[in-house]
């Protein structure tokens, strides 16, 4: 059996404002291809599958459009999808009657029964040549049981997956592989800062590895937009998101993971990196004089280019100044307006502290709400925002979003 673990695709979002639809479009097209090129037998996609609780018409048309091609190319595939902290998980689920008959499992979120008992039987699907896979989608808080104790909110998600796993274990058979998908903060992990929302509450709740036992042969985890592996054990991974996310992950090697099974056990598994469909440019001029000849060695834009506007380089801009610079934005825009580039975003940062300069440079609309968290810390106190207090400030944060999904 092979396994294709994926997550995290965003779609629907928007970098800086621009739009990622032909990303979007072109990565799905590639996976597609890869979907038949490494005959995968289980596609799996660990959350997030959009970037908000109400994407747009083009976001899930994409999402449908993809999952109908995938079907004609792969008949046999079985495809699994779980609700990340993004997703609304009725939203993603409100298809399921049409998907199933794509081979096509989502779990958006759990659901009790009037006694209260979980209904395992939604999260618990069988996999084509006899294995299983435990669907866990992102547990927003109301799907966790009062426990009492110092971190109710880990005893909650322990009691949630203890249930689930030793429903599995009664099923499966000793030649039997296991994988499980979650999506979730895991202790430990390294986040994209500029992209991701913290969930369970920040830093202070980060889920220990052994809510994943030992006898799940792979767990597909979504969440966190960099690849890695997870409390030292390699069978337990985030695949990272396929796309750049935000501007500081134009360096990161974006990839989906191929997992192999052979004999009932893991066998081993591949990163296969994922083209950049759109290129991130991060340009630094040491001073607004410098800024012409920077600009002017980028492409001229041409008539009839491939894609489009849609297809050019995102452009970030950063400018040293020792004093301020009135017109610079202007002068800025001018320079690349007839260039093969989409200026995305316009930095100032001073010469004498190397903080970045307040003004209308840089818009509140643009920025990632740590960003500006952190901006205004450091032009109240001098100095940058302990641990303890990012944690609080995501902790607020979380409150915020999680009463914005309810309403």
């Amino acid at each position: 059996m092979r396994l294709l673990h994926t997550a995290d695709w965003h779609l629907g979002q928007t970098l800086h404002g621009e739009a990622r639809e032909f990303e979007h479009d072109r990565f799905l097209e590639w996976l597609g291809t890869l979907l038949v090129e490494r005959a995968v037998d289980v596609l799996a996609i660990a959350g997030d599958v959009f970037d908000g609780q109400n994407p747009p018409v083009s976001a899930q048309r994409l999402l449908y459009q993809f999952l109908a091609r995938a079907r004609r190319l792969r008949p046999e595939l079985a495809v699994v999808i779980i609700a990340g902290n993004h997703d609304s998980g009725g939203r993603l689920e409100a298809p399921s009657p049409l998907l199933e008959e794509l081979g096509v499992r989502v779990v958006g979120g759990l659901r009790r029964g009037a006694d209260g008992a979980l209904d395992v039987e939604r999260l618990l699907v069988p996999l084509a040549g006899g294995g299983w896979c435990a669907a866990i989608p992102y547990l927003r808080p109301g799907d966790l049981p009062a426990l009492a104790g110092d971190e109710p909110e880990i005893a909650g998600v322990r009691a949630v997956h203890e249930e689930i796993f030793a429903a599995l274990r009664a099923r499966r058979a000793s030649d039997q592989p296991v994988i499980a998908l979650g999506h979730c903060y895991m202790a430990g992990g390294q986040v994209s800062d500029l992209s991701e929302r913290k969930i369970l509450r920040g830093n202070l709740h980060a889920l220990p590895v052994e809510l994943f036992p030992a006898d799940i042969d792979y767990v597909a985890l979504g969440h966190l937009h960099r690849a890695q592996s997870v409390g030292g054990r390699e069978a337990v991974r985030y695949s990272g998101s396929p796309l750049p996310l935000a501007l500081d992950e134009a360096g990161y090697h974006h990839q989906v993971v191929l997992v192999e099974f052979q004999a009932g056990r893991l066998a081993g598994w591949q990163a296969v990196p994922v083209p950049r469909f759109v290129e991130i440019l991060r340009l630094a001029a040491p001073s607004a004089e410098a800024v012409p000849a920077l600009l002017a060695a980028l492409p001229e834009a041409v008539a009839g280019d491939g894609g489009g506007r849609a297809a050019w380089p995102l452009l970030e801009l950063t400018v040293r100044l020792d004093q301020p610079a009135p017109g610079l934005r202007a002068r800025v825009e001018e320079a690349v307006a007839n260039k093969a580039v989409r200026l995305v975003r316009l930095a100032l940062e001073s010469g004498g502290h190397g903080r970045a300069l307040a003004g209308p440079a840089v818009p509140l609309s643009v920025l990632a709400p740590e960003e500006v968290f952190r901006r205004c810390w450091a032009r109240g106190l001098r100095s940058e925002p302990s641990p303890a207090h990012l944690a609080a400030f995501h902790d607020l944060l979380e409150t915020v979003h999680g009463q914005e999904d309810a309403e």
